[in-house]
Parts: structure tokens; sequence; C-alpha cells
């Protein structure tokens, strides 16, 4: 049987399912420095809407890299902190974010050149 029969089913495809949304990447490297709460990830990483913070952290507990831990006393309040799976998923993502900023410029400068022609074919008709 060749091996390409199975590869929907592979290991691999489980940390590439996590890592294709950007929300998991960005949350687990958010706690890399310690728990947070909520309220507090939200200020720390900007631009995400407490609905898809919600939805990540779910998906990163459900998947055992982080926990949810509730908070002593009155208001109820809760905290989340990597488990030691998450944090071993932090070494590719560090790698990844790495090789983003080294080669970001030139993936930028290829979509451009991409983007380039469609722009100069709409223009086209025009005249």
């Amino acid at each position: 049987m060749p091996t390409d029969a199975r590869l929907a089913d592979c290991r691999a495809r489980l940390a590439f399912d996590l890592l294709s949304n950007t929300w998991n990447a960005v949350v687990l490297r958010a706690l890399r420095d310690g728990p947070r709460r909520p309220v507090e990830l939200r200020e720390q990483i900007g631009g995400i809407s407490s609905k898809v913070l919600t939805e990540t952290l779910r998906r990163l507990q459900f998947n055992g890299l982080a926990d949810r831990h509730p908070l002593p006393g009155p208001p109820p309040r809760v905290e989340y902190r990597l488990t030691d799976l998450g944090r071993s998923f932090l070494v590719p993502i560090e790698a990844i974010g790495a090789w983003a900023f080294e080669h970001g410029d030139e993936v930028m400068a290829a979509q451009d050149r991409s983007e380039a022609p469609a722009r100069d074919d709409a223009g086209a008709g025009t005249a």
C-alpha cells in the first residue's frame, strides 16, 4: 500500500491543523511567560474578539496545550496556562516565527508580483 494513501491521517497533520489557525499560535505565545486571565490575554494580543479568544482557548484545552484554572474568591475568575505539551509546541511556533522574520519580505514581494499582473489586466480594458 503506498504511504501517500495515509497522508490525510498522519500525525503530522495534527500539528499542521494546530498551526493553520492563526490564533492558536498567537495565544500560545501570549501564554509563554505565565498564566493569564482572558482579559489580560485580550489586552496583550490586541485585535482578537472575546468570542474568538474563548473559542481558541477551548480548542487549546481540547488539544491538551493549555489548562483552565479557576481563581479563588468572588467574583468568579479563571486563568489559562500552558501545559507541558503546549510549552513543547512553542518550539516549532518559534521556528516558524523566525522563518517568517527572515523571509517575510520575500513572501510579500512574491505576493506583490503575483497581484501586479491582475491589477494591470484590470486596467487594460478601461482605455
